[in-house]
């Protein structure tokens, strides 16, 4: 078994079992599965955000192994991608609470607790309205830069994200909106591996995921290569020359699987003028 509180719940749940606390914990539930619970609950006026995962099975697993997904198995995998990014230097949650017990993990009860990033914003909502409403050029920049920056700096600190797109990255507005002076946190790392290195195959998974997801934004082809300069200029310095050349295929493959996207929504919303 695994144990580790800080305040408030250290003091809160000292004397008690904490599988059981945890359990009791009232708030907004966000996710209600069988094996797995996600709420936000408040103490002494401050939010976190809950998760509990409880064993999903042995059928479950190898159903996930057979359709080659790897399963979730507990809060153990991200506890462990927030202690490495906060290494690393990488913004992302404070986790205030985290156990697990049983050694079957078909059967295991774990959770984390996290302290609530408020007041913040996706970035899948902030660019909402970019395509048709750009931003001013340098807070684009910045936050290209940024978002580049901090992938690299997490592939580097060998985690790879499983869930990587541009709504799992929190922008806070604790403040007015300064080009050079802001804050982002990376989130939802339940599904993050954490290892020596990142293998390319899970490197290229977490580019297509921030790729995809900021399709709609209206992001020109300047833009793509200052993320690629800034993302391998952290990597391994290499200069945009050998970015193009050595990454040509993983471009390409980028740019297919764009062009697909695209054609499908393309006939997705004829046929429903059609209709």
């Amino acid at each position: 078994m695994q144990l580790i509180l800080a305040e408030p719940f250290k003091s809160l749940w000292a004397g008690k079992d904490a599988f059981e606390e945890v359990e009791g914990l009232q708030g907004q539930v966000y996710r209600e599965l069988e094996a797995r619970r996600t709420l936000r609950t408040e103490v002494d006026g401050k939010g976190y955000f809950v998760k509990i995962h409880r064993g999903i099975g042995w059928g479950e697993i190898l159903k996930n192994l057979v359709t080659a997904r790897l399963p979730v198995l507990g809060a153990g995998q991200e506890w462990k991608a927030i202690q490495r990014l906060s290494e690393a230097g990488v913004s992302t949650m404070t986790a205030v609470a985290y156990g697990e017990r049983g050694s079957n993990p078909a059967q295991q009860h774990s959770f984390i607790v996290t302290e609530e990033l408020a007041p913040t914003v996706d970035l899948e909502q902030l660019t909402l309205n970019w395509h048709a409403q750009p931003p001013a050029p340098g807070l684009k920049r910045a936050l290209i830069r940024r978002v580049a920056q901090m992938t690299g700096r997490m592939h580097a600190a060998g985690v790879n994200h499983r869930d990587c797109y541009i709504c799992h990255f929190l922008l806070h507005t604790d403040k007015p909106l300064d080009a050079d002076d802001f804050r982002l946190s990376i989130i939802d790392l339940h599904r993050a591996q954490v290892r020596d290195a990142v293998p390319r195959r899970w490197r290229d998974k977490d580019l297509a995921g921030l790729y995809f997801s900021a399709l709609g934004i209206g992001l020109t082809r300047r833009d793509l290569l200052r993320f690629l300069k800034e993302y391998f200029g952290v990597v391994d310095s290499r200069p945009l020359r050998l970015i193009l050349q050595d990454e040509a295929a993983l471009l390409r493959w980028l740019q297919g699987k764009a062009d697909r996207l695209r054609a499908r929504y393309v006939r997705k919303y004829e046929k429903e003028g059609e209709a």
